[in-house]
């Protein structure tokens, strides 16, 4: 299927979903690798990880172009080769998703409602935040709340962050899309961010973006 979305959110921020329906030799004769690119390809060994890979370059070709590169620092983190846009990147199953923007730092993630999150929530959730009691809804919104610490967490670069010490969402109604309000305490980071989410299917999605210099 390829690109199912690409959304301007402003003039400058651009979200984009791939959904892998692919087979791998598709997906190669849609990217053009440099060298760092095949370098990176020929490690991995599952199907998986290379249509993951693969599915995120295409992506970026799709949004900004063939020429964009992606490279990472020593946290994993992503960046583009150029510095062009900021970046995020998250993938889940057989969903792929980029934010780009020229001026704001960003973060997304997504993720595939299989697992029973209800027995990890313990792991992320703080005694502030609030799960409703709907049992057709509960799900949902603990991915909601998952996802939007993720998306906190690569924003705020993945510097020594706890997601249930040191991540708040505020309390929110849980519907198919709206907004949150989240924010990051340390002793190095004091914040707050609106955070956007929706549904696609089984899947819970979330991002944040944030001007670079009140980030």
């Amino acid at each position: 299927m390829g690109c199912i979305t690409k959304h301007y959110l402003n003039e400058s921020t651009i979200l984009g979903v791939w959904k892998i329906e692919e087979d791998i030799d598709t997906l190669l004769n849609m990217v053009v690798f440099d060298q760092a690119d095949s370098k990176k390809y020929k490690v991995f060994a599952s199907t998986s990880r290379k249509l993951e890979f693969l599915s995120v370059r295409a992506l970026l070709a799709e949004l900004i172009g063939s020429d964009a590169r992606i490279v990472y620092n020593r946290s994993n983190k992503p960046f583009l080769k150029d510095g062009s846009r900021f970046i995020s990147i998250s993938h889940s199953n057989k969903l792929t998703s980029i934010l780009l923007s020229k001026d704001e730092k960003v973060g997304i993630d997504l993720e595939y409602m299989s697992g029973n999150i209800a027995s990890i929530a313990f792991k992320f959730l703080n005694r502030k935040e609030k799960i409703t009691d709907e049992p057709e809804k509960r799900k949902y919104h603990l991915y909601l709340h998952w996802c939007a610490k993720e998306a906190l967490y690569k924003i705020c670069d993945k510097e020594g962050i706890n997601f249930r010490k040191n991540i708040t969402i505020e309390p929110f109604e849980v519907k198919d899309s709206g907004e949150i309000r989240g924010s990051v305490l340390t002793s190095r980071i004091n914040e707050s961010f609106d955070l956007f989410y929706t549904r696609y299917d089984n899947y819970s999605i979330v991002w944040t973006k944030k001007n670079y210099d009140k980030a």
